[in-house]
């Protein structure tokens, strides 16, 4: 039962708290507040479940929540950068003719890239490996990994939702009529 509340709490707050930084950006003041808000309260949710689901002392609870946020500070910019060159690589690739040496860079930034996130990640495990058991450790991988692929699915239909409504140019689509 606990499982399924999770799961349908994270259903349904992921789509403002997950949202895109243009998505942030193109908000109003109201939007970007509630946005930030609903984040604190997935953050919030997601550490009582971690406690409860692993069985925290309180110490284990503060050094995991400290070790979380010092590493999430890190990833940050690397993730930016990453649909930067995304982004890069997608317009080049789209380009009528790319440019071959361009290309080659920008795969080799996005290796090197995702590179420095995966050591972020060790290290961060490193961490934790030093005041969570191996029990603890390996499910709180667990619960991380579904919790990162459920929010890749909301993302992911958000953005087919986003193409659906602007069409393929990225312009508003008209309906046609019945």
């Amino acid at each position: 039962m606990k499982s399924l509340v999770w799961i349908l709490m994270v259903a349904t707050t992921l789509p403002l708290v997950a949202q895109e930084p243009e998505d942030t950006v193109a908000a109003s003041p109201a939007q970007g507040a509630e946005a930030q808000q609903l984040r604190q309260q997935i953050r919030q949710r997601w550490n009582d479940h971690v406690r409860s689901t692993l069985g925290l002392s309180d110490d284990q609870n503060a050094k995991l929540q400290a070790t979380e946020q010092r590493f999430e500070g890190q990833r940050q910019p690397i993730r930016a950068r990453q649909r930067d060159i995304n982004q890069s690589l997608n317009a080049e690739l789209t380009s009528g003719t790319p440019n071959q040496d361009r290309v080659r860079q920008l795969v080799d930034e996005r290796q090197d890239n995702q590179l420095k996130l995966q050591q972020v990640n060790r290290a961060e495990g490193r961490e934790m490996q030093g005041y969570l058991t191996p029990v603890q450790h390996a499910r709180y991988q667990e619960a991380r990994r579904r919790f990162q692929e459920r929010v890749a699915e909301v993302l992911r239909h958000r953005r087919e939702q986003r193409r659906q409504v602007l069409g393929p140019r990225g312009g508003v689509r008209k309906r046609a009529r019945p």
